[in-house]
């Protein structure tokens, strides 16, 4: 694959990055332009680096108008918009691990599957109670621990009840994962 195909410049920044560390926008009807995560929209793209506060830089200096030479408007909220997005991803994704069996919940399981070392990363309500974060992190070392959901969205997205830590094994469906969950994380922080 040309390098060209796998790489693309940030309209805010300048910096040609891969396309996997940007997001990608395309003008939709009414010269609108709206957020294409997943590459499927017909159209010319333009991108931004996976953080919200250049996604704030690139709507408020009018970037998608200026690197598209034409006149377009982002969608209404496109910041909070994007983020949805994002969220929603990760929130598939987990339900994709869960179905695949590469997913794990619960203190005790968790914990197992830790002392085995089977766990690729972690994912832990952001609402979890100090005691349980703590056994955890002495567990975890040295593993990655996400803390991007409330337990409500992770019972939600598991048809469970009350999810507060949950384990993802090792694996090519954890590295997909991971990468969404990154995505959101950049986004957020950045």
């Amino acid at each position: 694959m040309k390098q060209e195909d796998v790489t693309r410049k940030c309209i805010v920044t300048g910096k040609v990055l891969e396309k996997s560390a940007l997001l990608r926008f395309v003008v939709g009807p009414e010269a609108v332009v709206i957020p294409d995560f997943k590459n499927k929209l017909p159209g010319r793209g333009v991108y931004v680096s996976c953080s919200s506060a250049l996604l704030h830089k690139a709507v408020s200096a009018n970037l998608f108008a200026k690197s598209l030479k034409q006149k377009v408007k982002p969608m209404e909220n496109l910041e909070q918009v994007a983020e949805n997005l994002l969220r929603q991803s990760a929130l598939q994704a987990i339900s994709l691990a869960k179905k695949a069996g590469a997913l794990i919940t619960g203190m005790d399981k968790v914990t197992e599957a830790l002392k085995k070392d089977k766990v690729a990363f972690l994912l832990e309500a952001k609402d979890a109670g100090d005691d349980g974060r703590q056994k955890i992190m002495h567990l975890a070392q040295n593993t990655k621990i996400f803390n991007l959901f409330t337990s409500e969205e992770l019972d939600q997205t598991l048809d469970k009840v009350n999810t507060v830590h949950a384990a993802f094994l090792k694996g090519e469906m954890s590295k997909m994962i991971s990468r969404e969950f990154a995505k959101l994380v950049d986004f957020l922080n950045a």
